[in-house]
């Protein structure tokens, strides 16, 4: 057994969290010792690889489940801005780091995408109507177009329209100064930053055991991989970025803060196609409304792809089930995640969440042929020949405590805070990635919140509205925008 090293910090999972911690704290405490832990031979291959996540640069400028209509038919904005600050968080950042040639040529990861809704039928129509009346005038949502004449879709998109029966009504949106973001290339480029910058990135290195030790620092065990060595280190803090498989390891931690959580596993499958002449005919992300039953992530999208420099069209997702928690890791992980503390909220979400489990199981038993009719109701011309099947990454979906209803499904991130500060973690799924900054601030925040004073100056620096709404300040929101997309080579 190898002598136990301790170091400053500890980051759990190679992905876009852990990564995005890694390059803040390295600008703020340039001192501190870092080391990344990844159970992969490679980082960014579950929730953040291209394949395994849509890539929309999750601004709510397309998301319709950002803005559910009430039961009194009124539909609020409150979410669509709340969401869409918190990406242009993340992309102040970026564009910062771009700037100060910490991170490549942005056309590696980010690419300018028009973002856009559509939907069909007078009452789906409605809805749109009202959204559109309620974004009118937020800063954040500049240039939003409307219209329900199917010859202006067809230039915006013409795979929408071709072969589309003129007599059914139909609308959409569209916000040209949309992004599409290649989530795994950018986790690869920050740490690969985060490495030059005196941090350590160890694939290979699965941790079996964390435990707190009477001197406030964290102990863990981990096993090498490829050669079995086992190996000891100590931490002053750690973060447990490790996607699915986060849950586990706080519950391992032994902290109160975790009793009471589970996790709700949803796999899910894209159609994909690589076929030029239809690439060409799409240069778009378009969200649709999701069936009645079915997750907020499970909106059905025809999406614009740039990964690796290639362009391609995903179309899904197509909701499954496995009791895996990540797509690489053991159909055990949801029966040894019951705890006696979660058993309870978890049976109340099974037996309040119906329509989940009914949508859940038809899409499990849907045909190809019934897949590509879902494809057809974006895509009226779509062709099987052209399309294949891929899956996509894990989403653990939140189950935790609630004090009135017992148990509540949770669509969205939750931070996981020990009460000492020195250990935190994020459980949950979208929009995820796309708000990975400013979730790591609430993780700063959090878990030092004696050195944010200190580290203000370097995150104004970074971030010019920390701290502050852009939507609250149109000419603010009109600079930051203005300005992140010139650094990063986006349509303004």
């Amino acid at each position: 057994m190898n002598s136990e090293e301790t170091v400053d910090v500890v980051l759990i999972g190679g992905g876009i969290m852990s990564a995005t911690l890694g390059s803040l704290l390295s600008q703020l405490q340039p001192d501190w010792s870092i080391r990344v832990y990844e159970r992969l031979g490679e980082v960014a291959q579950e929730s953040s690889n291209a394949w395994n996540n849509a890539g929309t640069g999750h601004a709510a400028l397309c998301e319709l489940n950002y803005m559910p209509e009430n039961p009194d038919g009124s539909v609020s904005a409150a979410k669509a801005i709340s969401i869409n600050e918190q990406f242009q968080v993340s992309r102040q950042y970026w564009s910062y780091l771009v700037a100060q040639g910490q991170l490549p040529e942005p056309e590696n990861f980010i690419n300018t995408t028009p973002h856009m809704t559509f939907v069909k039928g007078a009452a789906n129509i409605e809805y749109l109507r009202k959204r559109v009346e309620a974004l009118k005038g937020q800063p954040l949502f500049p240039d939003l177009e409307y219209t329900e004449d199917l010859e202006r879709i067809a230039q915006w998109t013409p795979l929408l329209a071709k072969k589309r029966n003129s007599g059914f009504k139909v609308a959409a949106t569209r916000i040209e100064a949309g992004t599409d973001v290649d989530f795994g290339a950018l986790t690869k480029f920050l740490l690969r930053d985060l490495e030059r910058r005196g941090g350590q990135v160890q694939t290979n290195h699965h941790v079996t055991s964390l435990k707190r030790k009477n001197d406030g620092t964290w102990r863990l065990k981990l096993r090498q991989t490829v050669g079995q060595t086992p190996k000891v280190i100590r931490a002053r803090f750690v973060f447990v970025g490790a996607g699915g498989g986060a849950l586990a390891l706080l519950q391992h931690s032994g902290i109160p803060e975790i009793r009471g959580f589970g996790g709700f596993p949803i796999s899910g499958q894209f159609f994909k196609t690589t076929n030029p002449k239809i690439v060409a005919l799409h240069q778009a992300k378009v969200y649709g409304k999701a069936a009645v039953g079915a997750p907020p992530m499970s909106v059905p999208h025809l999406d614009t792809r740039v990964v690796d420099g290639e362009t391609a069209l995903l179309f899904g997702p197509y909701a499954g089930f496995t009791p895996k928690f990540l797509k690489t890791s053991t159909w055990f992980d949801l029966p040894f995640s019951i705890r006696f503390h979660n058993l309870g909220p978890m049976l109340q979400v099974g037996l309040k969440n119906f329509d989940l489990v009914k949508y859940l199981v038809s899409e499990l038993l849907a045909s190809r042929a019934t897949k590509m009719k879902a494809l057809r109701e974006f895509m009226p011309t779509a062709k099987d020949r052209d399309w294949e099947l891929i899956t996509a990454g894990q989403r653990v979906q939140v189950m935790k405590k609630d004090p009135e209803k017992g148990g509540v499904l949770q669509f969205g991130t939750e931070v996981i805070t020990g009460a000492d500060g020195t250990i935190a973690g994020l459980l949950g799924a979208s929009p995820g990635a796309s708000t990975a900054a400013p979730i790591m601030l609430d993780v700063l925040s959090r878990c030092f919140p004696d050195r944010m004073a200190g580290w203000e100056p370097k995150l104004r620096e970074m971030i010019p509205s920390y701290g502050t709404n852009l939507s609250d300040d149109p000419a603010a929101a009109e600079a930051s925008l203005a300005a992140t997309a010139a650094t990063l080579h986006l349509s303004a």
